[in-house]
């Protein structure tokens, strides 16, 4: 029976089933009769305490913030400070309207309550957290935490910096109420970010798991699908995206899970996440209950979007190819930064940051980790091996056919290696976005073990059945010890019993290669004869000894991805025969077809890139300066936007070292800069021309003010300077003299803080280019920087007439002489600020 009455809205009760209730007191300044709560570390004295005459806000200080109110039993006695949760108040009643108005249920226990936030409060809370350190707006919220120390929560939404402070971002979400910080209470920040799906993590983004010791945190299914919910399902939504792909592996290690991905598959693929995202069941696949299982989701369930098909996926975006040229000093490497981060992300991401030069950095250095974004410089010797691909000399070989000792041997050869450029390229048409396209990881080894015997059938089948690999030779020794990760080891301890054998033995160089040259993530494939694969899996345990396997007793364990007793052709990804001298080896990495193993393994052409690809951009600074056709050859007709992979006019080449076919995809851009000081846009290659838009960026005096402005800094009156008509004035008078290829750009002021900053410029860096510029004609550098020889009034530049020498008459050299140089203080009296 409840002691809820229509004017009683709130009941506590301790252990023995007493009934507490909040009560007032009058309070002499107002003549009020209020409620009283304790703040966080306040004393029990009577003016610390909050008034306060709405019971809403006492049940909120309690149940979701954890502050102390003054209490007392309904039969009667003491009138306390007393605190839901701590040893004395651990169960509690409330009405509806209350339970409404917190999002909590009307009566609960203690461990039971999981105070919530929604992923717009959280969303809300951090864009104002990022308002406040750029302009210190919400200060009187945010201003009371100091730096952060133990825990941040990781935003749901793409931002420069994803990660933030759990207590002002909880503070600001509870409408300045300050949490206590950590795990320990339902109302704790930590806690109440945990418990609404949210992942808690350090500085460095690294998750960090929550304590086992607190009963009141969720876990297990409900806590992935909140994730999932709040990570994947709810940003698709916000993008507009028809569907979103949630991969079992990487929603564990994102959560901080340890390989948990069975319950990551069970929780995405069950009813209660459908009913929670409002989805309808998701299309599976990959292996079930592995790292690599996917599940698609589609958004849009009134028939308006179509599922994605081989047929919708060539349907590519429009590549950019720009060049960004000018002047040094326009901001060309800024703008190139924007515009890759723009390119990746979309507008809605990128214009925001245009004018937070630190965000956009982080952002794109961010990109760069992940292998969006390549950077690279021209030189001239730059070249298309370089570029493309070329050859390099190596000692390692393919496999080993061979009478040495060691599973390596000396040797030389040439073998191919792939460039920037076709590494993004390979690596945009590779990458599936959003679309679930199972590929393989083609940074991994790839292992051959044969299958030896008549009775090859049945091995297989008790490989496929148990998920491992088995291996016969090494004996009965078990090789699980540390120290036989070392060739060397395992080849002493099998020649105690041996003294014969040497290294080309596969009980030596094959249980090494099994036991220790085989790691946990690379693929395995088994081989039937010189020419036919049966079974290609990924290994994923460390190497097993099993007494009881007479035959095999050495074991790794591995997840099949494809099987076929009657097996596929070597051919198709791999051109050499395999070596039947070896049981097992690495197969040559520069040899391998990965697309055509894929065609194998997932029963379809490579394609090019889906629908749902990333984009990623290849930065190329100082494009001007190599000899275009020597650095791209034959791959410049690639760059047009109709000869991407996937257009209508798909062009492939084959590549002259590799033998491989190669294309552009089309989700690969191109941006290129060119200093018009160094070398004229009309010497371009033009072919090169043709295929890139060209943008100008000159200087620009807004830029120069809105720099120093960001800073609270006026560039009309820098330390007195007027830099604005200082850098128009140069400008003007150098396209006179020269041309306006030739200007000075207003980056090479925007970090001048002071007079003396301004002076530093000028003496370091202006008045050695404009020397450079005019060919050490220094009569043309004084006049663009105002000085006129004889004038008896200088302000950069001294000039000294300088006397003929004795043996040379004053006529016999035509016009006066003039020995200049820097003065050591500049005069800026024609560019002062008024």
């Amino acid at each position: 029976m409840t002691a809820l009455t229509q004017s009683r809205r709130i009941i506590f009760y301790d252990a023995e089933g007493v009934a507490y209730q909040p009560v007032r007191h009058g309070d002499r300044a107002t003549g009020k009769s209020v409620f009283k709560i304790k703040p966080k570390g306040a004393s029990n004295h009577a003016d610390a305490a909050v008034h306060t005459e709405d019971i809403l806000e006492v049940a909120r200080a309690m149940l979701v913030d954890g502050l102390a109110a003054r209490c007392k039993a309904l039969a009667g006695g003491p009138v306390n400070y007393l605190r839901y949760g701590a040893e004395k108040l651990l169960r509690y009643e409330i009405g509806q309207e209350i339970a409404q108005a917190l999002g909590i249920p009307n009566a609960g226990r203690v461990g039971e309550i999981a105070v919530t936030l929604s992923r717009q409060a959280v969303e809300e809370a951090i864009d104002a957290y990022e308002r406040y350190r750029a302009t210190g707006e919400h200060g009187d919220i945010f201003s009371a935490f100091g730096e952060p120390r133990d825990y941040w929560v990781r935003s749901t939404r793409l931002r420069s910096r994803p990660v933030y402070p759990t207590k002002p971002i909880v503070a600001f979400a509870r409408a300045g109420r300050e949490p206590q910080g950590g795990w320990s209470l339902p109302t704790s920040a930590a806690a109440q970010l945990h418990n609404s799906g949210f992942i808690i993590v350090d500085n460095d983004d690294r998750p960090v798991s929550p304590p086992d010791k607190y009963e009141h945190l969720i876990r297990d299914a409900h806590r992935i699908r909140l994730c999932a919910l709040n990570y994947y399902i709810a940003p698709a939504r916000e993008r507009g995206d028809a569907q979103v792909v949630i991969r079992a592996g990487t929603l564990n290690n994102e959560m901080g899970l340890s390989d948990a991905w069975p319950n990551v598959c069970q929780a995405l693929r069950g009813l209660k996440f459908q009913t929670l995202a409002d989805v309808p069941p998701p299309d599976q696949a990959g292996p079930d209950q592995s790292t690599s299982t996917t599940f698609t989701y589609n958004l849009i369930q009134d028939g308006s979007a179509s599922k994605v098909t081989q047929d919708t996926a060539f349907k590519q975006p429009s590549p950019t190819n720009t060049i960004l040229y000018g002047p040094p000093g326009t901001g060309k490497t800024f703008a190139t930064a924007y515009e890759a981060v723009r390119l990746c992300l979309g507008d809605a991401i990128a214009v925001p940051l245009r004018g937070d030069r630190a965000g956009l950095m982080m952002l794109y250095r961010k990109l760069v980790s992940e292998g969006r974004i390549e950077f690279v410089t021209f030189h001239q010797s730059f070249s298309y091996e370089d570029f493309v691909e070329g050859l390099r000399p190596t000692t390692d070989k393919a496999k080993d056919d061979t009478e040495s000792e060691a599973p390596a041997s000396a040797g030389f050869s040439l073998k191919p290696y792939a460039g920037v450029f076709k590494q993004i390229s390979e690596r945009a048409r590779l990458d599936t976005g959003s679309i679930a396209e199972s590929r393989l990881e083609r940074n991994r080894n790839l292992f051959k073990l044969s299958l030896i015997g008549s009775d090859w059938r049945a091995r297989l089948a008790k490989s496929l059945e148990d998920s491992k690999i088995f291996w016969g030779f090494g004996g009965k020794v078990d090789w699980s010890p540390e120290e036989y990760e070392q060739f060397e080891a395992i080849k002493a301890r099998w020649r105690d019993d041996h003294p014969d054998a040497n290294g080309r033995y596969a009980d030596i160089s094959g249980t090494w290669y099994f036991r220790a040259g085989v790691e946990t993530g690379d693929y395995v494939v088994l081989t039937v004869g010189k020419n036919q694969i049966v079974a290609i899996g990924r290994v994923t345990g460390a190497y097993e000894f099993i007494a009881a396997e007479e035959e095999f007793p050495h074991a790794r364990s591995v997840e099949w991805i494809w099987s076929d007793f009657e097996g596929a052709d070597r051919s198709a990804f791999y051109p050499e025969q395999f070596s039947s001298f070896q049981p097992i080896y690495k197969l040559d990495e520069t040899s391998i077809d990965w697309d055509g193993l894929e065609s194998i393994v997932y029963n379809r052409d490579a394609l090019p890139p889906t629908i749902g690809a990333r984009d990623f951009v290849l930065v190329i600074d100082e494009i001007n300066r190599a000899n275009i056709s020597k650095v791209f050859g034959e791959l410049i007709t690639l760059l047009e936007a109709d000869k991407r992979l996937g257009c209508l006019n798909e062009v492939r080449l084959r590549l002259p070292y590799s033998a491989t076919s190669f294309g552009v995809p089309s989700n690969l851009h191109i941006i290129g800069t060119m200093n018009t000081a160094d070398r004229s846009i009309a010497l371009l290659d033009t072919a090169l021309r043709r295929r890139f838009t060209f943008q100008e960026l000159m200087p620009d005096v807004s830029a120069l003010r809105a720099a120093l402005a960001a800073r609270g800094l006026d560039a009309e009156n820098l330390d007195g300077i007027n830099l604005c008509r200082l850098l128009t004035t140069l400008n003007e008078r150098i396209e006179y003299l020269f041309d306006r290829d030739h200007q000075i750009g207003h980056g090479f002021f925007t970090g001048c803080t002071d007079k003396a900053g301004v002076e530093d410029v000028m003496r370091h860096k202006v008045i050695p280019l404009l020397s450079e510029y005019f060919y050490d004609d220094w009569s043309k550098v004084a006049a663009v920087l105002g000085d006129r020889a004889g004038s008896g009034q200088t302000y950069f530049l001294e000039a000294k007439r300088l006397a003929p020498p004795d043996s040379l008459a004053a006529d016999d050299m035509g016009e006066e002489k003039w020995r200049w140089s820097v003065r050591s203080d500049f005069d800026f009296a024609k560019f002062q600020a008024p």
